[in-house]
């Protein structure tokens, strides 16, 4: 809704703007020459200097509601100033650009201390108001061409045109605080002062690495009245199913955040639909196509169970849950998938890509893993043995007397269509007869869930491939450097970026699963590996996303950051990779 807000600093007539945009060709205006200083903690923090003015702002985003606080702070100024705003309105998708137009309602409302918008009808209100009163003047314009380099440099639309309905004038003394809000409800003035102090109370101060990672966990959590949500990444990406169950363990359950987790899967629990989550959601639009997601959910309810001891509620609200996805499975639902007779999960067709490797150019899969996917089947294996001990616990002995054969059938099935003695790994996926036997990490999860599908012989001769072939300082490689299909930078237009992401770029998450093998085979003397890998993440708390993991890294050395600038499955494998250095140190004292 709100894209920018440009602040100038008058004094003695003279006005001096302190944002910048970019324009065809010219830069306008050039504010950036008056930022002197920034900092990251507790919260993002520029100083500006204009001649004798001294100006601090400090921006934070409210987890009460959908609201952006940004407070003004005047250090030092010699004369009268006065601080000008002026919003620029995009109301828009993130992944879409705006042009002026007709239909644009450009008429304000009133509100406290400030006025609300509404361009079109199908979008909400925002409220832009400020801790005390301004002076508005409406004079609307529009201003074209307004450039983006980070979508230029990938090939997409780069140029919009944003709406400035006026601007606001506020006088401001020496010592004194000014809170601007945008949000999507009215709020009473005279409280901005207090919500942003108490947001600053609730973060964790960025003061070390391990507190990066937990400000960055939080950051991920969305609250929305008494619902939360996990949202994959910033700035672009919305609530992924998949990513959601993954990243939930590290986000909650590790810091005993119990009741958060429990919300996020009774939420998202009420999306089932056919035994399938959303893949990914953007506002309300939902795409059910990913055959792992709701494997992934076994695997969170596991968690939460093992990290909570709460039997009654995994039981009364989760156990039906995961009884539906197993009867969907078994008996089969969209997308072609089914369980086959061996007991294993046939999922996709021609076209589709329904694993965490999705990407499809004009139709066609770049990594095409229909069939029988080596991740699906062991977390099809995991989701099986704990659905069995759920049933024991529930006492439903109609379950488990007809469908205690199946881990055995599973593992018996798994073995013979993805073990190789000779190759010493598994393949990735097998169809129609065809068996890829690409060097990937989705293997890495055989050896790392909590019930595995293979004994420790296949577990160790895995984690040594994998370990061999695929690990780096930043995460698993997505396809060995050996493969004539490898492609170890990522960067360039959207093609190449999405031709590349899973064929070699490094994702940071894997190495949960990763830990997870290594130190289930090794113990207390692979920590020194681990904990090398963890401590190494130190020093990108200053590169690309200040504070926060980046969505991927080049798979060449020296593994350059990329993508979004922060993810959650990142964050949170890393913390819960954290979480089990200390388990197994205590467990070997």
């Amino acid at each position: 809704l709100l894209s920018s807000l440009d602040e100038s600093v008058i004094q003695h007539g003279a006005m001096f703007n302190l944002s910048i945009h970019k324009y065809p060709n010219a830069y306008e205006p050039r504010g950036h020459k008056y930022a002197r200083e920034f900092y990251a903690d507790p919260i993002p923090m520029v100083i500006y200097r204009v001649g004798g003015v001294v100006l601090r702002k400090e921006q934070i985003f409210s987890v009460e509601d959908e609201r952006l606080l940004t407070r003004y702070t005047l250090l030092e100024a010699n004369s009268p100033t006065t601080l000008r705003f002026k919003p620029f309105l995009a109301f828009r998708s993130v992944h879409a650009l705006t042009r002026e137009n007709m239909y644009a309602n450009t008429k304000y409302a009133k509100a406290g201390a400030g006025i609300s918008m509404r361009l079109y009808e199908a979008y909400p209100s925002v409220f832009l108001q400020f801790s005390k009163e301004p002076d508005y003047v409406h004079v609307p314009h529009w201003y074209y061409n307004i450039e983006y380099i980070e979508d230029q440099k990938t090939g997409h639309e780069f140029q919009e045109d944003l709406f400035v309905p006026g601007y606001f004038e506020l006088n401001i003394e020496k010592g004194e605080s000014i809170i601007f809000s945008a949000g999507l409800s009215e709020m009473m003035p005279e409280n901005l002062p207090a919500l942003f102090d108490k947001e600053i109370k609730n973060r964790i101060p960025r003061s070390s690495y391990l507190n990066c990672l937990r400000n960055a966990a939080q950051q991920f959590l969305i609250r929305k009245g008494d619902k939360y949500e996990v949202v994959a990444g910033f700035p672009w990406f919305g609530s992924w199913g998949r990513d959601t169950f993954i990243a939930l363990p590290g986000l909650t359950l590790i810091h005993g955040d119990f009741e958060a987790c429990n919300n996020v899967l009774r939420t998202t629990g009420e999306k089932l639909r056919g035994g399938l989550f959303p893949n990914l959601e953007s506002g309300k639009m939902a795409v059910y196509n990913a055959a792992d997601a709701p494997l992934w959910y076994f695997y969170a309810v596991q968690q939460y169970l093992a990290f909570s001891g709460d039997t009654d509620t995994v039981i009364s609200e989760f156990y039906p849950k995961l009884l539906q996805i197993f009867e969907a499975y078994l008996l089969g639902t969209d997308y072609n998938i089914h369980m086959c007779d061996n007991g294993l999960i046939y999922a996709g067709a021609e076209g589709l890509s329904l694993t965490w490797m999705d990407v499809v150019i004009d139709g066609v899969p770049v990594t095409q893993r229909k069939g029988f996917a080596v991740e699906i089947n062991a977390l099809w294996h995991n989701a099986v043995c704990f659905l069995l001990e759920l049933a024991q616990l529930k006492d439903d002995h109609d379950f488990t007397s007809r469908y205690d054969y199946l881990p055995d059938q599973i593992r018996n099935s798994f073995e013979v269509l993805f073990w190789d003695s000779r190759k010493r790994y598994l393949a990735d996926y097998h169809d129609n007869g065809y068996t890829d036997w690409k060097i990937r990490p989705n293997m890495i999860f055989a050896a790392s869930l909590p019930y595995k599908v293979v004994n420790d012989d296949i577990c160790k001769a895995v984690s040594d491939t994998v370990k061999n072939n695929l690990l780096t300082a930043r995460g698993l490689r997505s396809l060995s450097p050996k493969d004539k299909d490898y492609r170890g930078t990522y960067e360039g237009n959207q093609e190449n970026l999405d031709r590349a992401y899973h064929q070699g770029t490094v994702w940071p998450w894997l190495l949960g699963a990763f830990s997870d093998a290594y130190l289930y085979l090794h113990g207390k003397s692979g920590l020194s590996l681990i904990e090398r890998i963890f401590d190494g993440f130190e020093e990108e708390m200053t590169c690309h996303g200040i504070g926060t993991i980046s969505e991927v890294f080049d798979g060449d050395p020296p593994h350059l950051p990329g993508g979004a600038i922060s993810q959650a499955w990142n964050v949170a494998e890393l913390l819960r990779i954290h979480h089990l250095i200390s388990k197994y140190k205590e467990e070997s004292l």
